[in-house]
């Protein structure tokens, strides 16, 4: 099972704070630890919303507002991606998250990702090999850096 971590942002984040020394090793000794035991699929942190945008589709048309954006509790800061057997087990990983925090509080999400057996019938076994053949090229991709 693939879940992602969602980290949440907030006002320092939003202000363009840069982790600590300290923030970035613990963050750095856990992933370790996520990649020696497997389960590490893909991490990173994200810039704040004032360099980013959203993108709303409305009647076919594209609208783009750029950020920043007003609720800093609501931003996505940065992802993990995990892939582990059961809700239980990200938890477990989740309790080892690094507690190295300026104000000691920060936000976690955790949501899990589709698995094809998710969507039933409706992808198709053509699709699915479509869908596996993406998802080498997009490690490939990844590879090449």
């Amino acid at each position: 099972m693939r879940f992602v971590i969602f980290v949440k942002g907030n006002t320092d984040y939003e202000a363009g704070a840069m982790p600590s020394e300290a923030q970035l090793k613990n963050m750095t000794d856990y992933n370790e630890q996520l990649i020696k035991s497997g389960v590490f699929l893909a991490g990173e942190g994200l810039h704040p919303t004032a360099k980013g945008a959203k993108i709303r589709f409305s009647d076919g048309e594209m609208q783009v507002t750029d950020g920043p954006f007003a609720e800093a509790k609501e931003i996505v800061a940065g992802f993990t991606i995990i892939d582990v057997a059961s809700r239980e087990e990200a938890l477990e990983w989740l309790r080892k998250w690094p507690h190295a925090s300026e104000d000691g509080e920060f936000d976690l999400e955790l949501r899990q990702a589709f698995a094809p057996e998710d969507f039933g019938d409706e992808f198709t076994p053509e699709l699915q090999a479509r869908e596996a053949k993406l998802r080498e090229a997009a490690e490939r991709n990844a590879a090449q850096g």
